[in-house]
């Protein structure tokens, strides 16, 4: 097996270690933009440290290009925080566990944050470097992208002189994205109010779905363990008599939670653990295809007194998580293939005076974003229930002439033989922020190829990423 200082003399992978040492989760922003502002220090660059955390670093045009115009080379410094169960690392204090196998570049027990740490560390490799011909380039490291975009829609644009920018923030190389979906988000905050009971605790964990990342994987048919509670809830409703004390799944809105944690208390602890298994059967006969590591574990203690949901919190939450939209809702009529419109129920947690409940939406057109808001507000207005919408962010809608991506293809072309993948996406990018402020944009978004981001299985490809910078290093020196 590859050992991990076998990249050392590689730049970009230096670059990505270095940042990865650093702990950079969405609203941990401190630390990682002050090893950017040091970078451009050291390396006697022009930067902005702006009150959001983003970072802006400029680099005049080597020789020959000065009369061209500046290109934006974009990425975000957070990361998706995401370990497994037996994973000791606190994201807060330590850094990610790097290791290679075959191909891939991983992390023990965590996300690797390659979404999108690789588009930070190509960058940086780029801005040092003293033998690459490039226009006058705008570096702009954004921050907190995983939890609405904040850093981006933050950003003081005036601040940046060119209209054209390449974003490092996809993940298949040999594909270039040209669109991509708005978004919002969608919380619900239920007032718990509960009554004592006695009986036993019962603890049914729902795990081994795959989860992943909520707009690109929406259409794959993965299964919302959140949603799959409320199947699970409605089922031992109609069998048993049971009360609920808390329901927890997912922390991070836009990616599809892979485990549920339900608490209940009950005097019928064995009705309830068989049924429990006898659903747990027919859904694995259901969804092995799709989801062949599901699972359900049923544990239980002896009586004890605990606070419960009332009855009318009870229906409610059943009611919600059984009939409340959740997935892909709407497919592009003009776009083979592409998911229009999508919601996820990401965060389900049970606090002591509060249930969450929060959605990610998505749309490639901001009226279809609209009127599924306006269904889930009349949703809950006839449960009432409170709610909110928040960082509302732009789709980056397709341009017809668009020299940037023809230069892309051209490159593509030249280095492979192949013909480049022109596509549209799901997820939102950045992207869509900076084309609705900045006047006659051309955009493109490209990346190298990494699986299962947002998850502890995410990996990214060594030699894809060493391929797309260098042809990055062959777009730029194209620019004039």
């Amino acid at each position: 097996m590859p050992q991990l200082n076998s990249l050392t003399n590689d730049k970009v992978f230096n670059y990505f270690k270095q940042l990865s040492s650093i702990p950079h989760g969405s609203k941990d922003m401190d630390k990682i933009a002050k090893y950017c502002v040091d970078f451009a220090i050291k390396n006697n660059l022009k930067y902005i440290h702006d009150d959001a955390n983003n970072v802006i670093i400029y680099k005049d045009a080597t020789l020959g290009y000065e009369n061209t115009k500046p290109i934006i080379l974009q990425g975000h410094l957070d990361m998706v925080c995401q370990k497994t169960p037996d994973c000791n690392i606190d994201f807060e204090k330590d850094g990610l566990d790097l290791y290679i196998e075959d191909d891939f570049l991983k992390a023990r027990g965590t996300t690797l944050g390659a979404d999108n740490g690789i588009a930070v560390a190509m960058i940086m490799a780029i801005l040092e470097s003293d033998n690459i011909s490039h226009p006058p380039i705008e570096a702009v490291f954004t921050t907190d992208e995983e939890i609405g975009m904040i850093g981006a829609r933050a950003l003081d644009m005036s601040v940046l002189n060119g209209n054209r920018m390449i974003n490092l923030d996809s993940e298949t190389d040999g594909i270039v994205t040209v669109s991509c979906a708005g978004g919002s988000d969608f919380e619900v905050k239920v007032p718990l109010t509960t009554r004592k009971t006695t009986g036993a605790l019962i603890t049914i964990e729902i795990g081994g779905l795959k989860g992943g990342h909520s707009g690109i994987e929406i259409n794959k048919n993965r299964v919302n363990a959140n949603m799959l509670a409320g199947r699970l809830l409605i089922e031992l409703n109609s069998m048993v008599d049971f009360d609920v004390i808390s329901i927890d799944g997912g922390d991070k809105s836009n990616a599809i939670p892979n485990c549920c944690k339900i608490k209940l208390c009950s005097n019928f602890t064995d009705n309830i653990v068989n049924t429990v298994k006898n659903l747990e059967e027919i859904i694995k006969n259901e969804i092995c295809d799709r989801e062949p590591q599901f699972n359900i574990n049923v544990t239980y203690e002896e009586n004890d007194e605990y606070d419960v949901f009332t009855g009318d919190i009870k229906e409610k939450i059943i009611y919600t998580l059984l009939c409340v939209p959740n997935g892909v809702t709407e497919m592009s009529a003009t776009v083979d293939g592409l998911v229009q419109t999508s919601l996820n129920l990401g965060v389900l947690i049970t606090n002591s005076d509060t249930i969450t409940m929060h959605f990610a939406l998505r749309s490639n057109k901001m009226s279809a974003l609209a009127f599924l808001e306006k269904r889930l507000c009349t949703f809950f207005d006839m449960l009432s229930l409170p709610y909110q919408t928040f960082g509302h962010y732009p789709a980056w809608e397709y341009r017809e002439n668009s020299p940037l991506r023809d230069a892309f293809c051209t490159a593509y072309k030249q280095s492979t033989g192949l013909d480049a993948t022109v596509e549209a996406i799901h997820a939102g990018l950045e992207c869509g922020v900076f084309a609705g402020q900045i006047n006659d944009f051309d955009c493109i978004s490209i990346g190298p190829t990494m699986h299962d981001v947002h998850t502890t299985r995410e990996r990214l490809s060594i030699s894809s990423t060493q391929r797309l910078y260098a042809l990055i290093i062959k777009i730029l020196g194209n620019l004039k």
